[in-house]
């Protein structure tokens, strides 16, 4: 069976950057559509703009951070559809800046969009998948910054590396029902992610802190910067091929064995 055609996707952070892209991709394979976004402006003009193209769309204000809110998502999803296939925890916002510097809120907030929001969708969407019978795939959004501890990011990496660890036991968790679970760990897209987590912030938490209001010049975080339609091509592929892993950058590959040779290490004698 076509992991798309015909297929049911919930794309949360569905108005835009990697969630539009997704949105895009899915449609030009046959794929139905339920996109989410708290900015409803954004989601009006991401869903009209889908379905100009003759893309069934739904689109669902949600505020992933409520539990109640995926709920009512995933409701009115299967209201207009009928089902659920494909589910994209994509919702996300960027912190940076030294954790000294960090407010309490600053960390709560941050982890209820990434880390709750993930979680809400997985406790929504999981139930149903396994009701329907029909298989069906998660794509949960981390981050390079979920594999690897990075400078002035500790908050946003505290969040993403929580979404790793959820996505790799829920895959062994889910795998003997058939259904397939991803974690998308990009490096930089341009998405706009750090201005959209300023405009997007809670008003009584804009002036706390100054975490919130740094955002990275493009030598501060190494790697290319790729578009989210690239991106979205790589999750496409990794759910025909239900890899766990969608990596996105080849800049990644020495990041990660610096880290894997860094564990490995401290099984030396010496070390020991």
């Amino acid at each position: 069976m076509d992991a798309f055609k015909d297929r049911v996707a919930v794309i949360t952070g569905g108005a835009g950057g990697i969630g539009s892209a997704m949105a895009r991709a899915f449609a030009a394979r046959g794929a139905h559509l339920v996109l989410a976004d708290l900015d409803e402006a954004a989601l009006a003009s991401a869903t009209a703009a889908l379905q100009a193209t003759g893309a069934q769309v739904l689109g669902v204000p949600t505020d992933v951070t409520k539990l109640e809110s995926v709920q009512a998502l995933a409701d009115a999803a299967v209201r207009r559809f009928g089902a659920v296939h494909l589910v994209c925890n994509n919702a996300g916002v960027a912190l940076f800046g030294p954790m000294s510097r960090a407010t309490h809120r600053d960390w709560q907030y941050t982890m209820n969009v990434n880390f709750w929001g993930v979680v809400h969708g997985v406790e929504t969407f999981v139930p149903i998948l396994l009701q329907q019978g029909a298989g069906g795939h998660l794509v949960n959004t981390a981050s390079m910054a979920g594999l690897v501890g990075m400078q002035w990011l500790g908050i946003y990496c505290a969040s993403k590396f929580a979404v790793v660890g959820l996505s790799e036991s829920l895959c062994r968790e889910l795998k003997p029902a058939g259904i397939g679970v991803s974690v998308l760990c990009p490096m930089i897209v341009d998405t706009g992610i750090n201005e959209n987590s300023i405009r997007m912030r809670p008003p009584e938490l804009r002036d706390e802190g100054t975490a919130e209001a740094i955002v990275p010049s493009a030598g501060e975080i190494k790697g290319g910067v790729i578009p989210p339609d690239e991106v979205a091509r790589r999750v496409v592929r990794g759910v025909e091929r239900q890899d766990l892993y969608i990596l996105t950058h080849p800049e990644q590959r020495e990041f990660l064995r610096r880290r894997a040779a860094k564990l490995d290490g401290m099984f030396e004698p010496g070390s020991w």
